[in-house]
């Protein structure tokens, strides 16, 4: 295997090797669930669903964590305005992540362990590092002491002084620094609560993902995932409490984190209302255009979200998916037809299509590039199977194999060329194909310096709505 992956820990990309030859662990931090998903969750795990599949490909044995955090504020805080159980409102949500990730095509990891499952181990890893010195007990609250590990800070390239200096947490006069973290709380009326050493209460955030990662991954484990937003203090802190409980560093050998999802540039938050959740989305888009869009930028860069862009990659998605469709119903109908020597055109293209995908992909999952490089064969495909529906002998071996390598690689990314358009999307998946046409009609009239047709083909579909924008990659088109 030759992957180079960005290692957060290094900030630099690293050439990747199992800690154990043969095996891949990874865990990833999920979801908090007092509402829908929206599509800031969804990013993440579907990365970490296309980098589970690569992995397999790869003939890797993947064990693939992913928690719930169950008991939080937010979930205490919204069952009490409901008048539930703070269980019975984390289990609903539950129940809408698994569905829309089903739609998604995010495939079931190994264990979703929930925080409310694993008191006795979270109880079990705070009392040992109050017992090695590395936390302290203030009135039933336990915090760790960021000045007792020396290294805090790394992950995150922060040091105490900056962040005390740029520190937005509330003032607590019973911490020793103004950084140290919640291990337990003790409880507070009303609120959930376990028995434990330092009386009744419940765990800190971060402790949870220490305890579950640690249990069924051990120390040393291979990929830890999620968000930027996670670095710090999250991702920060898991590193500080387990390896002073393990005394094992590092914790995690590559640290993986994609980039926010923006709205018109600015993060995606319920404070400025541009909050979207899934199944929303999904009322008016396709579930594999949403996964198609996603993939479509890489994972480190910001995601712009619009419906605009949401359009852009339906149609792009169209081209893909339906070359594939066309394809297979042209190898259908014209079975009876004799075969035609193989293309050789048509077998460099699928070669190159390829060898630029498995490039891209070992460059850091560059799913972005990973997808650039299929349109090029499609295009080739759809020009060989033009060319079949008149020709009395068919290229079944160049297409068969062309059309599955073109399968192939879009399920690698488990993108799904056969799912069938929404109701209302049907008209979408023709416009995207006559586009097709007309912008292919219009580049070759430009070749043959024939600027009458070509502008003829852009003025006649400006006035029908459409308007046709030249670029160095190509014509690009949208609606107005």
């Amino acid at each position: 295997m030759n992957l180079k992956v960005y290692n957060t820990l290094t900030r630099e990309k690293e050439l990747f090797v199992p800690a154990e030859p043969g095996k891949v662990k990874i865990y990833v931090c999920g979801v908090t669930p007092y509402n829908h998903p929206h599509i800031g969750n969804a990013r993440p795990f579907i990365i970490w669903d296309v980098i589970h599949r690569y992995f397999e490909r790869q003939g890797l044995a993947v064990t693939h964590i992913q928690n719930f955090t169950d008991v939080d504020d937010k979930i205490i805080d919204a069952a009490a305005r409901e008048g539930i159980a703070w269980h019975e409102l984390a289990g609903r949500y539950i129940k809408a992540y698994f569905e829309v990730m089903d739609s998604l095509n995010v495939r079931r990891v190994d264990l979703y362990p929930r925080v409310s499952g694993h008191m006795p181990e979270i109880i079990d890893m705070v009392a040992t590092l109050v017992d090695k010195g590395h936390a302290y007990v203030v009135d039933g609250d336990v915090y760790f002491s960021v000045q007792d590990f020396p290294s805090y800070g790394h992950l995150s390239g922060r040091s105490l002084e900056d962040m005390k200096a740029g520190a937005r947490v509330e003032v607590d006069d019973r911490k020793r620094h103004p950084m140290d973290f919640a291990l337990w709380k003790s409880a507070k009326p009303g609120e959930p609560s376990w028995d434990s050493p330092w009386g009744p209460g419940r765990p800190g955030w971060h402790i949870e993902c220490s305890t579950m990662s640690h249990k069924y991954l051990g120390c040393g484990f291979d990929f830890h995932g999620g968000g930027s937003d996670l670095i710090f203090p999250h991702h920060e802190n898991e590193v500080a409490q387990s390896e002073a409980f393990t005394g094992c560093a590092p914790f995690v050998r590559y640290w993986v984190h994609n980039g926010f999802v923006t709205v018109n540039s600015e993060k995606m938050s319920k404070s400025l209302g541009n909050f979207f959740l899934v199944k929303d989305i999904l009322a008016h888009f396709r579930p594999m255009v949403l996964r198609f869009f996603i993939l479509s930028t890489h994972y480190r860069s910001p995601l712009d979200f619009s419906d605009e862009r949401l359009t852009e990659a339906e149609r792009a998605w169209t081209r893909l998916a339906s070359a594939v469709q066309g394809a297979r119903q042209l190898l259908a109908q014209t079975a009876e037809k004799s075969a035609a020597p193989a293309s050789a055109e048509l077998a460099e293209a699928g070669a190159l299509a390829r060898a630029e995908y498995e490039a891209a992909m070992a460059d850091d999952f560059n799913t972005a590039l990973a997808i650039s490089s299929l349109f090029a064969l499609a295009k080739s495909l759809n020009v060989a199977c033009q060319a079949a529906k008149d020709a009395a002998a068919v290229d079944r071996s160049g297409i068969e194999a062309a059309v599955g390598a073109l399968e192939d690689m879009l399920s690698a990314l488990g993108l799904i060329p056969e799912e069938q358009p929404a109701e209302g999307g049907r008209d979408e998946v023709l416009v995207g194909s006559l586009m097709e046409i007309l912008l292919e009609l219009r580049r070759s009239a430009r070749e043959r310096k024939d600027w009458a047709t070509a502008d003829a083909i852009r003025n006649k579909l400006q006035a029908a709505g459409i308007v046709v924008e030249d670029s160095p990659q190509g014509a690009r088109w949208k609606r107005v």
